[in-house]
């Protein structure tokens, strides 16, 4: 029986397949979550270096996590974003440019 034929659900007999390519995408999507979280780690990682360098604690950083939020999350990160783009940087209240590092 095709799947047409059964108004697009999987008729009994053919669970079997559906199992079977389940656990062929599995190391599929296992890659895919730890690609992810690499790619979060290193984010946080250099918002981390920003906000030290810019004079405010790196733990700011940590604030981005919010994004997995639903909704709200993403409005937090942007105005997280926004803040920091417009705020006057401690580092630069001397009103000099960034101290250099020899």
């Amino acid at each position: 029986m095709k799947p047409e034929e059964t108004g697009g659900a999987v008729a009994p007999g053919n669970m079997a397949d559906v199992t079977n390519i389940m656990a062929m995408m599995g190391p599929y999507f296992a890659v895919f979550a730890i690609v992810g979280l690499v790619i979060l780690i290193f984010s946080l990682y250099c918002w981390w270096r920003i906000f030290s360098k810019a004079g405010y604690p790196g733990a700011l950083a940590l604030i981005f996590l919010a994004g997995i939020v639903p909704l709200i999350g993403p409005c937090i990160c942007l105005g997280l974003f926004i803040w920091f783009a417009f705020a006057q940087w401690p580092v630069l209240k001397g009103g000099g440019q960034a101290p250099m590092k020899s």
